[in-house]
């Protein structure tokens, strides 16, 4: 009764299926199956970024096109409008240089930050340690949460009146404002969204630890091989591909950070928080003098320039695969 309506399904689909195979190969075939995923991804991607390239060439606070006029590159050369790009307060547009200059450092040491903690954790949990499985759920759970409730939680901690104040006074030390410190705030920020997403990042590298031969590592104790060579020459080269994943990845994740900050510090103190994507958002949408076109210029800009970091990096460990290989 259950498999019966199945297989009158698959009694109808199986004759027009298999006259497709016949008339276009296997090849057809993979393009059948992979054609309501393609269809999906341009609906919810595709036609958004072609809108959004739209958008980015027009004027105005209203959100509907018709209601917008068209002003070509008007917004493009808006915000590359600067007298000096290392100074953002000579630019039309400094809060998006700000915001510019604030992603940049943040992924700089939040990415190499990420890196080095994932791959630290990865190597003690692949060693045979007591409660292994355990350690390793522990140090993924993060990444289940929302990242709206990460913020929400390490803003209880960090607050003036938060977790961490409590301790203090409790040690007999002076309470800290840390989210109303710009420098506090900036490492915070860094911080917690190493924390959250570490787990992921672990998980991936761990694969990759997993998936290197014991041979290899048998062979260099035999030949008594310090540990730091053999982590040089047999664990990095053979993990390459792994990290170079991670990289992007987090790379990726870097630039697009908004939701555990625009919780935890709200852009704040001043601007010291500020980064693309809430200004985007503020841009776009929060702001009383919104203007859709300016943020989906910057979208716009922002996505391209992920688009070249990205492929440099993939070219950049292809080499490095070629050279190692050779």
């Amino acid at each position: 009764m259950v498999t019966a309506p199945l297989t009158l399904l698959a009694r109808i689909v199986d004759p027009p299926l298999r006259l497709w195979q016949r008339w276009t190969g296997l090849n057809g075939m993979a393009a059948f199956f992979l054609l309501p995923n393609m269809a999906i991804f341009g609906v919810f991607v595709l036609i958004p970024l072609a809108l959004n390239f739209v958008y980015s060439t027009t004027a105005g606070t209203n959100i509907l096109l018709r209601d917008r006029s068209y002003v070509g590159a008007e917004q493009y050369a808006r915000l590359l409008d600067c007298a000096n790009y290392l100074e953002p307060l000579t630019c039309r547009e400094d809060q998006f240089w700000t915001a510019a200059s604030n992603t940049l450092v943040f992924v700089i040491f939040q990415v190499s930050l990420m890196i080095a903690v994932s791959l630290i954790t990865a190597l003690i949990l692949n060693r045979e340690i007591r409660g292994r499985s355990f350690f390793r759920a522990v140090f993924f759970f993060p990444v289940l949460l929302s990242p709206v409730v990460v913020g929400l939680i390490w803003k209880w901690i960090l607050q003036r009146q938060g977790l961490l104040n409590l301790m203090m006074v409790n040690l007999g030390l002076e309470p800290e404002v840390w989210l109303n410190d710009r420098f506090y705030s900036f490492v915070a920020t860094i911080g917690v969204s190493t924390w959250a997403h570490m787990g992921f990042y672990t998980l991936i590298l761990l694969a990759g630890l997993q998936a290197i031969p014991k041979d290899l590592y048998e062979a260099a104790e035999m030949d008594a091989t310090p540990p730091t060579r053999v982590f040089r020459r047999i664990t990095l080269p053979l993990l390459g591909p792994n990290l170079a994943v991670v990289l992007v990845l987090a790379l990726i994740r870097g630039v697009q950070i908004f939701d555990e900050v625009f919780v935890l510090t709200g852009g704040g103190p001043g601007t010291s928080t500020l980064y693309l994507t809430q200004y985007i958002y503020e841009v776009g949408f929060a702001s009383l003098l919104r203007n859709p076109g300016l943020a989906a210029a910057a979208s716009i800009v922002m996505g391209a320039v992920l688009v070249v970091l990205t492929l440099a990096q993939l070219s950049l460990s292809r080499r490095s695969e070629r050279a190692g290989e050779r």
